[in-house]
């Protein structure tokens, strides 16, 4: 079992940066898949980013490559979301969550634990 607590949100103008971070407890935490999802107001949950276990391979969502970096600390229980070159459309509720059975990671469906959320808001 895992559990999960986002944090790192914030307001930020368009051209910025933001550092989102999800600590994790439990003892397994290193045999867990790690993704970040973001939900905006009146749209569906959409895949962010998503990381191995080991941190030897991730996958990012269209709307995000080449500006967000996954990343994670096994030995800390840390994932983070390293996001620049941040625009008005990702605003949005953003969600870390955990796979413990190895799905495919783009889809919500696969991660057993989410966290709370925290709100990234970018103005333009």
């Amino acid at each position: 079992q895992v559990q999960l607590v986002d944090s790192g949100g914030g307001s930020v103008q368009a051209g910025g940066s933001l550092r989102l971070s999800c600590a994790a407890s439990g003892r397994t935490f290193s045999n867990y898949e790690m993704g970040w999802f973001r939900q905006a107001p009146g749209k569906e949950r959409e895949f962010v980013a998503a990381i191995s276990w080991s941190g030897g391979s991730t996958w990012y969502g269209d709307a995000v490559k080449g500006r967000f970096t996954i990343s994670r600390d096994n030995a800390e229980k840390m994932v983070y979301l390293q996001m620049n070159s941040l625009k008005a459309e990702d605003t949005a509720v953003y969600y870390c969550a955990a796979d413990r059975l190895g799905g495919s990671p783009w889809y919500e469906s696969s991660y057993e634990h989410w966290g709370q959320g925290t709100q990234v808001t970018v103005s333009s």
